[in-house]
């Protein structure tokens, strides 16, 4: 698919889109149900409308910020993600087309007839997508690295629930001189990317992705006496996720960073309000403003909470932004006013360092 420029008439069509988002989610699990009678429940268990609803949301989500900032891949890699949950799980790929093509015909009565060509457009290369897809999901975790042994044996920890022992296995190796930054980039950082995986490949439920988490933060916090015990040099920097967002390790990881440089990092966790993180970049005196999104669907929050910053009285503080969907599209922090992108915490150093 070519790069299609920016338009107001691809923003007009995302913004038409949101608007009907919750109903067309209805509509199109609708007919998923209607085509596959119990296919929720087969593929799902219990809860397999919800999961229907939930994949169809990140689905239009998508949709939206890709029309919104004219970057068809963020569309196109939502599909391919879909393609897999869908495969590793044994649903026929062709109900994705279907649904496909009946997408285009409703979004085509429900929009104007000069958006169209550009629905059409999307839909076409949405299927090829589709028809070309070839599962090939393999491990994320390299046993070459040097700290891999590690990374596999709390993988093994905390998939077997075992809080006590992957904690243990942490903390043995910062007592034993690991650095923090080599724990959190060799370790944590791929292990909840392997979940995350597992979970695509149905090899683990929601459930293990969720505890994995909780045991990483907790371990996280575990070793904050060795992050806390760096001396201050006095700048300040705020970290916090958009609203909506759930996964907030990595922007807590950056914030840490931070902290064993010397700076004095506020982490706001996620969901916090535009004004509240506004507010907070004022009375810290921060220099840096860290945002973060792992989902395509929220490229869009991050956009208006920088929009809200450079029209207040923070407007100077530099924000740099990460997560997935800039890891897929390296110039999309540029179209939405950040200041710089970042593909981890220890990037995110250097990138401050380059912008001083």
């Amino acid at each position: 698919m070519q790069n299609i420029q920016s338009s107001a008439l691809n923003v007009m069509i995302s913004r038409m889109i949101d608007e009907q988002r919750n109903h067309l989610v209805e509509e199109m699990v609708e007919q998923l149900m209607q085509g596959d009678p119990g296919a929720g429940e087969r593929y799902y268990g219990a809860a397999g409308e919800e999961q229907f609803q939930r994949n169809a949301g990140f689905f239009f989500g998508a949709l939206v910020e890709a029309l919104a900032n004219s970057q068809p891949a963020l569309f196109l890699d939502q599909v391919r993600w879909l393609c897999s949950v869908m495969a590793e799980r044994g649903i026929p790929l062709q109900g994705l087309t279907m649904n496909l093509h009946s997408l285009q015909t409703i979004l085509q009565k429900r929009l104007p007839e000069d958006a169209h060509p550009v629905i059409a457009d999307y839909i076409e290369h949405a299927v090829e997508a589709v028809n070309a897809f070839e599962d090939r999901t393999v491990s994320l975790l390299d046993l070459n690295n040097p700290h891999g042994e590690l990374a596999m044996a709390y993988l093994r920890a905390v998939l077997n629930g075992d809080r006590s022992e992957a904690s243990r296995l942490i903390l043995e190796a910062a007592h034993g001189g690991v650095p923090v930054r080599d724990i959190y980039l060799r370790v944590l950082q791929p292990v909840q990317h392997e979940v995350g995986r597992l979970w695509q490949a149905n090899q683990i439920s929601v459930a293990h992705e969720h505890f994995v988490t909780a045991v990483t933060q907790l371990v996280m916090s575990q070793l904050y006496p060795f992050i806390f015990s760096t001396s201050k040099h006095g700048r300040r920097m705020v970290a916090t996720c958009v609203g909506g967002e759930l996964h907030e390790i990595g922007i807590r990881m950056v914030a840490d960073f931070f902290e064993m440089d010397g700076w004095d990092s506020f982490y706001l966790g996620a969901n916090t309000p535009a004004n509240s993180v506004v507010q907070s970049v004022i009375e810290r005196e921060a220099e840096v403003l860290a945002l973060s999104a792992t989902m395509t669907a929220h490229v869009g929050h991050v956009s208006q909470l920088i929009e809200v910053v450079r029209t207040s009285a923070a407007s100077n503080v530099r924000i740099l932004v990460g997560g997935y969907p800039f890891n897929l599209l390296p110039d999309l922090w540029q179209r939405i006013g950040a200041d710089g992108y970042a593909p981890d915490a220890e990037a995110a150093l250097r990138l401050v360092g380059q912008l001083d």
